[in-house]
């Protein structure tokens, strides 16, 4: 069996690690936000990306922003769920890694985060890379090299 090092590891392509674009839920900018909450209850996620029309990154939308937005004084606005689009509620601010990345910053930047978007040096949204991954991966190298006998000198 080949034992993983620590150069290796770091080394780690991501884009080996992701889940490419075309498996990744995901919901545009102008899709009302009624559509976001359906695509989230229906795959179980808390967040997905948004895309703009040209399959580009353009930020992540959540459950709890969309809640927060239709949260009023009195009462819970259900009207604005067909009147407001996703752009307007979706956190544009989020961690992206680029696929040429090193595994270090994917760590680095999955600390706050379930998932990382990642996308070329053009702009084209490619996958996502989940946090678990990252984690199962580091577990396979610690179990790994658990399994290492060190010989005294």
């Amino acid at each position: 069996m080949r034992r993983l090092t620590t150069e290796a590891v770091l080394k780690k392509d991501i884009m080996e690690l992701i889940i490419p674009a075309d498996m990744v839920a995901n919901v545009q900018t102008t899709n009302p936000l009624e559509h976001a909450l359906l695509v989230l209850v229906k795959t179980g996620y808390s967040a997905v990306p948004v895309l703009d029309t040209a399959y580009r990154l353009q930020g992540v939308i959540s459950k709890t922003m969309i809640l927060n937005d239709i949260l009023g004084i009195e009462r819970i606005e259900f009207e604005k769920l067909s009147e407001r689009k996703v752009e307007e509620v979706m956190n544009r601010d989020i961690p992206v890694l680029k696929v040429d990345d090193d595994f270090l910053t994917a760590i680095k930047l999955a600390i706050d985060q379930t998932f990382l978007c990642v996308e070329d040096h053009e702009g084209n949204f490619k996958g996502i890379l989940p946090r678990s991954a990252i984690l199962k991966f580091l577990n396979h190298y610690l179990r790994d090299l658990s399994h290492t006998t060190v010989s005294p000198n």
